[in-house]
């Protein structure tokens, strides 16, 4: 599948990179990660997430802001 191929919003990672990095669909030619937008081509082959996968992704994202604040206290 391509980043074209996306719909705005759709949550997805690129080959090749770590499984860790997240990304979502901004706009035809942006996307996000951590917030920060970037830049990317159409034509770049994405793995479309499961709703599985998202809700993991998060769910590791906030036990690790959890930790962050237990580290702090």
């Amino acid at each position: 599948m391509t980043f074209e191929q996306l719909q705005i919003g759709n949550y997805f990672r690129i080959p090749g990179i770590s499984s860790g990095c997240v990304y979502r669909k901004a706009s035809d030619s942006y996307c996000s990660l951590n917030t920060l937008l970037q830049p990317i081509r159409p034509e770049t082959t994405v793995i479309l997430l499961t709703s599985i996968e998202i809700t993991r992704h998060f769910a590791t994202k906030q036990e690790f802001l959890n930790s962050l604040r237990s580290s702090m206290n």
